[in-house]
């Protein structure tokens, strides 16, 4: 299984609290079909501005008190209003699938991760004030995860990326290792490919680590799942690393083996 962020969503997870489940579904649904909207299938631009122009208008009527239109809506705007739930987090989420339409290239990590603020960050800070816990502090240490996976999301999928006519490596970064487009193009692995893919690596591993804490505030089940969140994308670096970044032969997959050795390790975060 490779780290996707919506794939990593914790959507009915057996370890969850019974009671959340169905509000974090239906965060996951509203987050999966706009991301789809996005993403795939082939509509042009234009028809996937539309469309989501249509998520945006519902969650409007939601702010004003107005019944939505469709099921899936209604039971969003039900969760909303029980658990006084951050309205901006499902529009900043819009904003980031809007963008992934109609921007392919980021000149630097600023950028890339104003990126992530929207497309990854309001999934965990969702998830902290169904379980009351947004402390500031709290906050930010989810920040640092949610962006870490987004992150490593890219490095992992840069073929896929690029097929989509995407390239998410900050553009100033190319140019300082000294390398081309050509290269994601051929598909070459040479060594300063390698020393790219190295530090975003490490540099991802960082921004995972220092959010990592966050596990010891998260009530029971739910902190055992995000460890294990976390440990799954550490993992997919590793097996990144290991292969010199070679992700286009290499695409990184959890096998059993990996989740024992992330269960180990999350006994002692």
């Amino acid at each position: 299984m490779p780290v996707d962020h919506y794939e990593n969503f914790p959507v009915a997870s057996i370890l969850l609290p019974k009671h959340l489940r169905e509000p974090i579904e239906a965060i996951y649904r509203f987050a999966r079909s706009a991301d789809d909207i996005a993403d795939e299938g082939d509509a042009s631009d234009d028809e996937r501005l539309k469309e989501l122009a249509v998520h945006k208008s519902e969650l409007d009527r939601i702010e004003r008190g107005e019944p939505p239109h469709g099921i899936q809506f209604r039971l969003l705007a039900q969760v909303i209003a029980r658990w006084k739930l951050p309205i901006q987090l499902f529009r900043d989420l819009l904003d980031a699938f809007a963008q992934d339409v109609v921007k392919k290239r980021y000149a630097d990590y600023p950028e890339l991760l104003d990126y992530c603020r929207r497309s990854a960050n309001p999934v965990g800070r969702l998830l902290l004030h169904l379980f009351d816990r947004a402390s500031d502090e709290n906050l930010r240490r989810s920040d640092s995860i949610c962006s870490a996976l987004q992150l490593i999301n890219f490095w992992q999928d840069i073929g896929i990326d690029w097929q989509k006519g995407r390239v998410y490596l900050p553009q100033d970064e190319l140019v300082r290792f000294g390398v081309s487009e050509n290269s994601i193009e051929a598909q070459r692995c040479t060594p300063e490919w390698t020393a790219l893919l190295d530090f975003q690596i490490e540099r991802s591993r960082q921004l995972m680590l220092d959010g990592a804490p966050l596990v010891r505030e998260l009530p029971g089940r739910m902190g055992w799942e995000i460890r294990l969140t976390v440990q799954g994308g550490l993992r997919i670096l590793d097996k990144i690393q290991r292969d010199r970044g070679d992700i286009f032969r290499h695409r990184p997959l959890l096998q059993p083996i990996d989740w024992l050795r992330m269960g180990s390790r999350a006994l002692f975060m």
